[in-house]
């Protein structure tokens, strides 16, 4: 049986179950409720939240870099364990890129570490559903940013609006 998902914005009062969220999906990093919560009021438009039954099952943390008014960074990606297998990540991308305050945004991108299976499913089914290009580059390096204690992050990106109007 097929979940009754809603996806919406996220509000302030939103922090405290997206916090609890992102400590039930290991291995994501924990950031403070409190960036939780300005991540929910601040950039609520760039963040997708899918719950259901008043449960939250999804949510995705993004912003558009003020150098970059064409990206959308997806910064974090949470599917709640009950949730999983049912493409909730994907469905969460293409409904965040479908409001009309990401208009001018014309590619997506993220960090994902090389081990990082789930990720990279994530974004390369999405970018081959809609016909996108993806490409990566090592972007925070292991010994140049983290100091030998994390490893290398991939800067992917995913250039979708061309292929969006190609489709349409």
């Amino acid at each position: 049986m097929r979940m009754q998902l809603e996806f919406r914005k996220p509000t302030a009062l939103d922090g405290a179950a997206i916090s609890d969220l992102v400590k039930a999906c290991k291995p994501l990093d924990e950031n403070s409720m409190y960036c939780n919560l300005i991540q929910c009021d601040h950039f609520a438009d760039t963040c997708i939240l899918a719950e259901s039954d008043g449960q939250v099952l999804g949510w995705i943390s993004g912003h558009v870099p003020p150098s970059q008014q064409d990206t959308l960074f997806v910064w974090q990606v949470a599917v709640h364990p009950d949730a999983r297998g049912m493409g909730l990540g994907g469905r969460m991308l293409a409904e965040l890129i479908e409001r009309d305050e990401l208009d001018d945004v014309t590619q997506i991108q993220t960090t994902i570490t090389s081990d990082n299976d789930a990720s990279w499913g994530l974004f390369r089914g999405f970018a081959k559903r809609i016909g996108a290009e993806i490409s990566d580059t090592p972007h925070f390096t292991r010994d140049g940013h983290f100091d030998g204690r994390h490893a290398t992050e991939n800067m992917v990106t995913i250039a979708f609006r061309e292929a969006l109007r190609k489709a349409a």
